[in-house]
């Protein structure tokens, strides 16, 4: 029996179970390299780099603000954004432009930069380097 005075208390909720996940604006970044400046061979491997970034990180075009490619001098044959517009990216903002050249760098590299809206914390974004690029960023999981 209990008197008018006792009161039930329990815990607050966490922030986190109060709450789902809230969208932010995240950046993603990625890599891969050609074996052969050829267009065909550009074009493939820079679709499987967007294919990638897209799957391990459960995005769609709707998630794009903007992508950034990047190329080294060595790579003449092709734009990068390219490869998105062929694979149906189309309401996007895309730019490409030249990596610096340094010395000892990779060759024939080409890089990304994906702004995208995600529920995924940074520590959550997985970022693919392929090919020869993954010696870019070895401390990054797959």
């Amino acid at each position: 029996m209990t008197d008018d005075n006792d009161t039930e208390t329990t815990a607050a909720p966490s922030q986190t179970e109060q709450q789902p996940a809230r969208e932010r604006v995240r950046a993603l970044r990625g890599a891969t390299t050609l074996d052969h400046d050829h267009r065909d061979h550009l074009l493939q491997r820079t679709q499987q780099l967007i294919d990638e970034l897209f799957e391990r990180n459960d995005l769609t075009e709707d998630d794009l603000i903007s992508i950034v490619f990047t190329a080294t001098d060595d790579v003449s044959s092709a734009f990068p954004a390219e490869a998105a517009r062929l694979a149906g990216i189309t309401h996007v903002p895309l730019l490409c432009a030249r990596e610096l050249q340094i010395e000892g760098g990779i060759r024939m590299c080409i890089r990304i930069l994906v702004h995208a809206y995600t529920t995924r914390s940074p520590h959550e974004l997985r970022h693919p380097y392929l090919h020869g690029a993954r010696q870019l960023r070895t401390d990054l999981p797959e």
